[in-house]
């Protein structure tokens, strides 16, 4: 899938249109900063702080630019600038073009920005550069290659956990433009926040930086504040806080608008004063290899817990005892047990033979109302209590007074998330969460059920997992899959709170889907996520079609994954942006809701995610989610191609089917 960009004017090779580009004396430069800024004793203040920063270095400065300049900037940026909203699956915002165009304005246009165009000037004036060299001891920054836009965050707009590392970065800078006659509250969100890391060893014994679920710093915006950092790989990990939705309690007329200027400076490009051949290319080689040698994956959580199907069942304490059955026969024994659980719509020959065929024709189902009525009770009774008892702060204490852990780095995810339970020595009862995950799923019956309705025989291994993703905290960021072979994957969503969806839909479908009796329950449904009254809430899961260009594309600033640092192959895009009328390559996508079961063939390349849960959410998004490890061999595909039929539910015969890393310019 291509990736929508701005209209850019032609650029020369340092990214600055030669014809108008105009260099400030050290005198003008300074005018537009705040009197005394610039001083010798203010320089030693802010050096001194910044080396004492943590959790890694970093600085604020405010106020920063001269009073009257900053308002006439924020003046003009209202009435004369245009913004384009974007998502994907690690941002939402309002995002202008890159500032480096307004060169390549007429003379027309230019003269309604004058203010704008000076500030730009005046931020990487051969003074103003220097100053924050000296500041940060970061090394020389370029004048020539200037990286910087406007961002508008409004209720529910966010950023989540990245480090800004790509090419030629050297400082990631935020001057912010919020209201200036209505301070910001930190209430309201929109805080930059820094993560903490830990030193471990890698495979290799070197060591290497693991970022915490948990920031440790929120710096929160105010009009005419600088923040600012080097950008250093592995280690400058930050968010942007969701700005939030106004509680009942509040005056909602009042609109949160967290605007700023924000980019990088990057080193010297060639014929600048401090210049070093080969560094750019240095660099970009060392930020791709840190993604693709993935050196701290191995301290990733959770980490896979595959468990192959071909072992037989193993009772203990703690364990319900499922019994064997023989390979591939679907037996009576069989039913009877997964009545327990499944609607019984679900169980019924003409029903897995519509649901064979949907999936046979999309690759895909979903299925409403899975559990059955009495066992979907006692599930919503169980996690609605969960939800009415406050969670700890951080991770740690999350684990140990919950049993639940946080899935880190936040880079690649946060959520909490519990393994099938196997403690054998527990004398607790299990919760209908691990019911689900120790009884239903890893069993026999549930493979033989699966391998029905899919048509796919072969199911050789599980890898289970249930996930709680809270409110206004969690995620989980594009990745690809990468197996060779293309694998089952189901969720099980289990998501009791309202508000997820158009409530008339729900009414519409609710005669059909009450108890999954008609086919149309079988068949994928639509984009769902777009289907939201009032404010969006996100927690819908997505698959996307990777990226097919074998092509080295150049940096582009609207180019989500090189902004941020990622690689352009994983990388969901903007799925979402206003005016867009190229296909926004989702392939399957589904809300949160209650008790909907989705299954998905995916093959190598697959992009997946769940998308970032807003803190105007009325609960937290609960899923059980399952890898399922499939075979195919010639003769699968032989039948397939001689079509050969299912012979009905109890049979056992099937057909075979082998069909089948921000966010934005902004610097923060």
């Amino acid at each position: 899938m291509k990736r929508n960009t701005d209209t850019r004017a032609s650029l020369d090779g340092n990214a600055m249109p030669q014809s108008k580009k105009r260099a400030l004396s050290s005198e003008e430069a300074a005018a537009c900063f705040r009197e005394g800024l610039l001083e010798t004793a203010e320089q030693q203040k802010y050096t001194s702080e910044y080396a004492k920063s943590s959790p890694y270095l970093h600085g604020v400065i405010h106020p920063l630019i001269e009073p009257s300049l900053l308002r006439s900037v924020r003046d003009e940026i209202e009435t004369q600038v245009s913004f384009t909203e974007k998502e994907t699956d690690i941002y939402k915002i309002f995002q202008s073009g890159d500032l480096a165009n307004l060169d390549g304005l007429d003379d027309s246009s230019l003269s309604k920005l004058p203010s704008l165009l000076k500030l730009r000037d005046a931020m990487y004036s051969a003074r103003f550069r220097e100053y924050l060299s000296s500041v940060t001891g970061s090394g020389k920054l370029s004048g020539q290659k200037t990286d910087m836009a406007i961002n508008v965050y409004t209720e529910g707009c966010h950023l989540l956990c990245h480090d800004d590392v790509i090419g030629s970065r050297r400082l990631s800078y935020i001057l912010y433009l919020t209201d200036p006659d209505t301070p910001w509250k930190p209430e309201w969100g929109g805080a930059l926040r820094l993560f903490p890391t830990t030193t471990k060893k890698d495979s290799n014994g070197e060591d290497v930086k693991i970022p915490s679920p948990d920031y440790s710093l929120s710096i929160p915006p105010a009009f005419n504040q600088l923040s600012f950092f080097t950008v250093q790989p592995g280690e400058s990990f930050h968010d942007v806080e969701e700005v939030y939705h106004p509680r009942d309690d509040e005056d909602k007329t009042q609109k949160r608008v967290r605007m700023a200027i924000s980019g990088w400076f990057h080193i010297p490009q060639e014929g600048e004063d401090g210049y070093e051949e080969g560094l750019e290319e240095k660099l970009a080689e060392r930020s791709s290899l840190a993604q693709l040698q993935g050196r701290g994956d191995i301290y990733d959580l959770p980490q896979p817990q595959v468990v192959s199907w071909e072992e037989p069942e193993v009772e203990g304490k703690g364990k319900a005892k499922v019994e064997e059955q023989t390979e591939g026969e679907f037996t009576e024994s069989d039913l009877a047990f997964l009545l327990q659980y499944i609607a019984p719509s679900y169980l019924t020959p003409d029903i897995a033979e519509e649901m064979s065929d949907a999936f046979s024709a999309e690759s895909s189902l979903s299925l409403e109302q899975f559990l059955s009525d009495k066992f979907g009770s006692r599930v919503s009774a169980y996690i609605e209590e969960q939800e009415r008892q406050p969670l700890p702060a951080s991770a740690d204490e999350i684990q140990a007074q919950r049993g639940w852990t946080v899935a880190r780095p936040p880079h690649k995810h946060r959520y909490l998330y519990q393994h099938a339970y196997n403690d054998e020595d527990s004398d607790e009862p299990m919760n209908p969460i691990q019911e689900l995950l120790n009884v239903l799923f890893p069993s026999q019956a549930f493979r033989k059920w699966l391998a029905l309705v899919t048509g796919v025989d072969h199911l050789t291994s599980h890898n289970l997992l249930a996930r709680r993703f809270r409110r206004g905290a969690d995620y989980t960021l594009a990745s690809a899959y990468a197996g060779a072979e293309p694998r089952l994957e189901f969720t099980l969503c289990l998501t009791p709170s309202p508000g997820w969806e158009k409530q008339e839909e729900e009414d519409e479908d609710e005669d059909e889907e009450a108890n999954g009796s008609s086919a149309e329950a079988a068949k994928p449904k639509e984009k769902s996520d777009e289907a939201v009254e009032g404010p969006a809430l996100g927690g819908y899961e997505i698959y996307m079609a990777g990226d097919d260009d074998e092509d080295e594309e150049e940096e582009d600033p609207t180019n989500a994954s090189q902004v941020l640092g990622r690689k352009a192959k994983a990388d969901p895009a903007i799925y979402r942006s206003a005016g867009a009328d190229e296909d926004d390559g989702i392939l399957f996508s589904t809300q949160a809701g209650w008790n909907r079961l989705s299954i998905v063939l995916r093959d190598s390349g697959t992009l997946k995610f769940v998308k970032y849960v807003s803190a105007a959410a009325k609960g937290d998004r609960w899923d059980i989610t399952g890898e399922i490890g499939v075979e195919f061999d010639e003769d699968d595909e032989e039948e397939e191609e001689e079509g050969e039929g299912e012979e009905g539910f109890n049979s056992g015969e099937k057909e075979d089917d082998d069909s089948q890393d921000g966010g934005e310019q902004a610097g923060e």
